[in-house]
């Protein structure tokens, strides 16, 4: 018996990895959660499973029931919207499980921030402009900020930012940035990124808070930086003509060059 945390992706039902539907249709228990994860993920769930919507569940309650499937010998799919790797509170079940023996695995998540990119069809990493993306969040009721991670401190790298769980504090989210980015840095709000119901608000940070009506209150991500803008931009030298690069050698005399003829 394993408990499989699965991530689940940001909303759309086959965003979801092969390895994580093929999981899901194995096991005989899943458990879920409902306020984030789309019903339709449930549909590759075999037809007798016994399936858990873990949003009104405490710790406690939801740790018994993954112990009650251990009892039992039944595989557990165990699904967190996005990847796993941030703000999903798997580390704590984990926790649980190991004091218990319960196995289980990781399956990891097309994360919220992708889906949000792909939405507006752009790179967060621009060359000579941003190579960095911060994932990051504002303080909310359930988990104060580490001292030095704060939105200002983030702000003064110039890097991409993808804002979570922050749509409901755009006055703060607006004055701890425009410092840093100023008033005529790109932003771009996207609620319930991969849904049926997606929205895309693009505007400046300067203008952030009079373009995002009261009806985005939550499950929005923000992002920020100069990589959205529009405009001539450096290319990457990935691909220029005169790149010496391993698979592609501008000259006898290049490093490259008794490489790629040692592989022939």
């Amino acid at each position: 018996m394993t408990v499989h945390f699965i991530g689940a992706g940001p909303g759309a039902a086959d965003l979801l990895t092969l390895r994580g539907r093929d999981l899901i249709a194995a096991c005989p228990v899943c458990l879920y959660a409902g306020s984030l994860v789309p019903e339709a993920v449930l549909g590759h769930c075999p037809p007798e499973a016994k399936i858990v919507n873990t949003a009104p569940m405490d710790l406690d309650a939801i740790v018994a029931e993954i112990a009650a499937a251990h009892a039992e010998g039944k595989h557990v799919a165990r699904l967190h919207s996005g990847d796993l790797s941030v703000w999903s509170a798997m580390g704590e079940q984990l926790r649980r499980l190991d004091a218990l023996g319960i196995p289980y695995d990781v399956t990891p998540g097309v994360p919220s921030f992708s889906a949000a990119a792909a939405a507006l069809a752009v790179e967060l990493t621009v060359p000579e402009l941003a190579q960095s993306v911060v994932l990051t969040r504002t303080q909310g009721r359930a988990s104060p900020m580490p001292e030095g991670e704060s939105l200002a401190n983030f702000a003064r790298t110039g890097a991409t930012l993808a804002l979570h769980l922050s749509v409901g504090q755009l006055e703060k989210v607006q004055a701890d940035l425009l410092p840093g980015y100023g008033a005529d840095c790109p932003v771009a709000v996207v609620y319930r990124a991969s849904w049926p119901d997606q929205r895309v608000i693009r505007c400046t940070l300067g203008t952030l808070t009079e373009a995002v009506d009261d009806g985005i209150s939550r499950t929005a991500l923000i992002l920020v930086g100069a990589a959205l803008g529009e405009g001539p931009r450096a290319e990457s030298r990935l691909y220029a003509a005169d790149y010496d690069r391993r698979y592609r050698p501008q000259s006898a005399d290049s490093p490259w060059a008794e490489w790629q003829h040692g592989d022939d």
